[in-house]
């Protein structure tokens, strides 16, 4: 595999880093089927809604997060005291639930997309997971709908999660959005392992490549990548 340019940069960085800490373990199968094992198990609703998924859409079922991302989404709004959420990217409603179910009572959840196929999945499975009354759904191009949005800061946590080319669209909209010490994650933000591929030049890996640089250039927040699933992206709004 040929490095890209910009890897070998963070690759210097992270070669000094690594020669004085302990590096992020590797995952094998067996280790990440234990990793999974060790948090909250899906309950019904979940284990259901990957069922479904899988069977209507077998070529977009990789697009859900995993069981990890879910419970740690959760877990992540909880403790933050998240009460406004907004959410790009909703596919039929895995990570909406996640989020939903860290909200409190009376939070809300603004999830935007673009399929009114695949969110008619997702509408029926808030219904069952009891979080519907927290969801506005709005279909559209996401990019539209958050610049219909007044831009007085509003939300108290972001996800992103949707074509990989507008992540840095999406993430300039969102900030001025966001309050401070607002908390935003973006999804597949390893996509992969690619990003370190210079061989790698679709438009979907060079997009992930330009908006981790432009997260790292991007003084009004502090971020990390996080290794969980196919790379997570935590920043926090300063």
């Amino acid at each position: 595999m040929t490095r890209c340019p910009a890897a070998s940069r963070t690759g210097d960085r992270g070669a000094r880093v690594g020669a004085v800490t302990r590096t992020t373990e590797s995952l094998t199968p067996e280790l990440y089927e234990y990793l999974v094992a060790q948090g909250a198990p899906l309950d019904d609703v979940l284990a259901d809604l990957v069922e479904e998924t899988a069977r209507l859409f077998p070529a977009s079922k990789g697009m859900q997060i995993g069981p990890e991302q879910g419970t740690f989404t959760t877990l992540l709004t909880r403790i933050s005291g998240a009460r406004s959420a907004v959410e790009i990217g909703t596919f039929t409603g895995y990570s909406s639930i996640c989020l939903a179910r860290g909200l409190p009572e009376d939070g809300t959840l603004l999830a935007l997309d673009v399929s009114d196929e695949w969110t008619s999945v997702a509408r029926r499975y808030w219904e069952r997971a009891g979080v519907s009354d927290k969801v506005e759904l709005r279909l559209g191009p996401a990019l539209e709908s958050l610049r219909a949005l007044p831009a007085e800061p509003r939300f108290d946590l972001a996800f992103i999660d949707a074509d990989k080319e507008g992540y840095i669209g999406y993430w300039e909209e969102l900030v001025p959005r966001m309050r401070p010490g607002g908390i935003l994650l973006a999804d597949n933000t390893l996509s992969h392992g690619r990003v370190v591929d210079a061989s790698e030049t679709s438009d979907h890996v060079q997009g992930i490549r330009d908006f981790n640089a432009h997260l790292v250039a991007d003084d009004r927040v502090t971020q990390v990548l996080l290794p969980i699933g196919d790379g997570l992206t935590l920043a926090r709004k300063k």
